[in-house]
């Protein structure tokens, strides 16, 4: 048994130790009562042994859940069936949770995350999380208010899959409940998801979100003002308020029952502003006297949730204060023989093992999706496909893969800024609102983060949801719910949550006209290194559609993040080498065609003396470059590598290993672009002919003509080359 060797734990004690025995009183609040404290004592110990294991270098984690364990209240508030968000310090709700659903063994679970093992119901040992598939408990990191937005749109999906007769994990009057504390409460991802949650319940539209702010004053060292987060969400419009004191268990479970029925009953937000302390400090390795008095620190003792349980058991006559000691130590030695066991239990072995969670990827079955015959010819939500509409330009082949994706599954979405009614801002998506209905084509309010927060959440839900970011510039303002969100559930999930979907991204330089850096970004480092994310960039129609319709299947099957990566430029370029060819239009790929496997590059000629390995707007200006070459007798092979990641490193080698000379014509910036990956994976293949690059600038893009000053242009191209294939 593990010793008392924390004051709050020696506290308790002592406190408890000193009351006197009540009569029993026929409390209706006795069961619930006994099922909070086992639940807010399971927490507790939970946090005290973790500080022992990381003492001893066995435990990875101590950021504890001490003095927020009235949210356990809010689990028996709910339904083990309401899909749950949850808060670092959230651990009386998991316990509770645990509880409600036999066969569960939640302490169980929370120390082998603490000592990573490879048993851990839900990362496997990949990061000490609250997450469990069986109890709905939808695992979250320590970003902070990064799960807020995914939050607000598996709330705002619930409904929509309902709508489409998607089949739902959670049942279709569940409630999503989101924690977080005071401090994430000021972060501008909480602000921007609840004013997205209250924006859609201003539309009518359901919003079954309970918010609980588990308010205990202080993020790390920085204090909250007092009366901050009441002044703040006390008389928000729209968002209904409710607020209870942690330290009275009854006020507590009176509070979140009221605030989960009003909200299932009402499908639309409300706030609970659960009132706490934080006990034990920031994590283990905080030393809190450095920023807190003594005083102040005891204080807070006589509102630990645990004592206030406790308290109300003894003044009750539930149990007498020998029996809750009594209870609160079998409780302690429960938890430590729990965790000797999980010591013993086995790790992640190796890197294969570590990754293997990162996606699913199972070519075969993407490529069997992709290749299925749509039913274009047929009506689907009020849409009819045309048969033949002859070449098509890059917007034209992307909006008609849209439509059958729409049409053949009901599950596929797509929404922006724009999107809709409008048709986007270069109507890549006009006409597929009136073909499909507001109810799978809409329009969003103008923030990027709400826009891949409602993605993540769809995903949750069912759906496929195909977001569109309006330009590549304005992805870097919700970076992190991609990279923090997107890319790492089904890692810290061990697969059992994935985020299907395809983000579309309007992006590069070279658009003529509406120029300047935010609607000519060409830096894309911030998508190229999150594992397992899919960066596809078509440049030719055929495969603009035929790629698109990989990823989608991509989505639906595997799981995946797709980023889909549209050349501006090349929205409604028609010609490629002179006015008037229609050499860069295509014809739609035929039924059975749509698909270009993930990571496979397309090569353009057999040229034996150089190739020009490129992307995006680079394609049609290597193919006139090519051209120019071939008339002073140098015969290049192009190769558009298409996927950005996977990078398609096979075909790379061999079409370098044919021609035994490489130009990497790379149109992002020199440092943190492109072309860095490219030669280090021929480098890294064994290729040792000579290889050279070619970039635009470390630059912003200014406007109008100034741009070409920094941008990759072709004399560049075949400037470099020619040095290249005479050298």
């Amino acid at each position: 048994m593990s010793e008392k060797t924390e004051p709050v734990d020696e506290f308790f004690h002592r406190t408890v130790a000193g009351w006197s025995a009540h009569p029993a009183t026929g409390s209706e609040l006795a069961d619930d009562l006994l099922a909070l404290f086992d639940a807010q004592a399971g927490s507790r110990h939970l946090d005290l042994q973790a500080r022992q294991l990381g003492k001893q270098g066995k435990g990875f984690y101590s950021i504890g859940s001490s003095g927020h364990e009235s949210n356990a209240a809010v689990a028996a508030a709910l339904r083990p069936t309401d899909p749950a968000l949850l808060h670092y310090r959230s651990g009386g709700f998991y316990v509770r949770r645990g509880h409600q659903v036999p066969g569960q063994q939640p302490l169980r679970d929370v120390l082998l995350g603490v000592v990573a093992s490879a048993d851990e119901p839900i990362s496997a040992g990949r990061h000490k999380v609250f997450g469990n598939a069986e109890l709905a408990v939808i695992p979250q990191t320590s970003t902070i208010a990064s799960h807020l937005p995914r939050a607000v749109g598996l709330a705002f999906s619930l409904g929509r899959a309902a709508k489409l007769g998607v089949t739902s994990a959670w049942p279709d009057d569940s409630v999503v409940v989101c924690s977080f504390g005071d401090a994430s409460a000021n972060h501008s991802t909480t602000t921007g998801a609840i004013n997205s949650a209250l924006h859609c319940a201003f539309q009518g539209l359901a919003m079954p979100l309970l918010l609980v702010c588990e308010d205990n004053g202080i993020g790390i060292s920085v204090r909250t003002p007092k009366g901050w987060i009441e002044s703040t969400y006390g008389n928000r419009t729209g968002l209904r308020y409710f607020t209870a004191d942690g330290s009275d268990p009854v006020q507590c479970l009176s509070v979140a029952r009221e605030a989960a029925d009003w909200v299932r009953r009402h499908r639309a937000p409300a706030f609970l502003h659960l009132r706490t302390v934080r006990l034990m400090g920031h994590a283990g390795s905080d030393v809190e006297s450095g920023y807190r008095s003594r005083t102040e620190i005891t204080t807070d003792y006589q509102r630990d949730p645990l004592l206030g349980t406790a308290k109300s058991l003894v003044d009750n006559g539930i149990l007498s204060p020998d029996e809750v000691l009594a209870r609160y130590e079998a409780k302690r030695a429960e938890v430590t023989r729990i965790a000797e066991e999980a010591l013993g239990r086995r790790k992640l072995s190796s890197a294969a093992e570590v990754m293997a969670s990162i996606c699913q990827n199972r070519p075969d079955v993407v490529e069997r999706r992709a290749r299925e015959v749509p039913p274009q010819r047929q009506e689907h939500f009020g849409a009819q496909l045309p048969e033949d509409e002859g070449p098509l330009t890059v917007a034209q082949a992307i909006n008609r893969s849209l439509a059958e994706e729409l049409g053949r599954d009901p599950g596929v979405i797509a929404f922006g800024e724009d999107v809709s009614r409008k048709g986007g801002v270069y109507g890549v998506t006009r006409g597929l609102r009136k073909k499909f209905g507001a109810t799978k084509v809409f329009d969003t309010l103008l923030d990027e983060q709400s826009i891949l927060g409602t993605a993540l959440g769809a995903g949750l839900a069912g759906l496929v949801p195909i977001p569109e970011i309006q330009y590549l510039a304005y992805v870097h303002n919700a970076a992190d719910q991609l990279r923090g969100e997107a890319s790492t559930l089904s890692f810290f999930s061990d697969g059992q949550y994935r985020n299907p979907m395809v983000v579309r991204i309007a992006g590069y330089g070279y658009q003529k006209g509406f120029g300047g850096h935010f609607h000519n970004d060409n830096s894309i480092a911030a998508l190229r290194d999150m594992p397992g994310v899919v960066l596809a960039s078509p440049s030719r129609p055929d495969d603009a559609a035929a790629m698109l319709r990989t990823c989608v299947a991509a989505a639906r099957e595997d799981g995946r993040v797709c980023v889909f990566l549209e050349p501006i430029a090349l929205y409604h370029t028609r010609d490629l080498h002179e006015p008037g060819d229609a050499e860069w239009l295509a014809p739609y790929p035929a039924p059975g065609e749509h698909h270009v496997p993930i990571g496979r590059a397309r090569q353009y000629g057999d040229g034996s003396d150089l190739t020009l390995a490129t992307f995006g707007n680079g394609v049609p200006m290597s193919l006139r470059t090519a051209k120019r070459l071939r008339e002073r007798g140098i015969h290049a092979r192009v190769l558009d590598l298409r996927w950005l990641s996977p990078l398609p490193v096979d075909d790379l080698l061999t079409a370098a290993e044919a021609t035994g000379r490489v130009l990497v014509v790379d149109e992002t910036r020199r440092t943190g672009g492109v072309s860095e990956s490219v030669v280090t994976a021929l480098i890294d293949g064994g290729f040792t002919g000579p290889i050279a690059r070619v970039t635009s600038e470390d630059s912003f893009i200014p406007l109008g003509a100034a741009a070409y000053h920094v941008l990759l242009d072709e004399e560049t191209i075949e400037t470099a080359a020619l040095k290249l294939a005479n050298g």
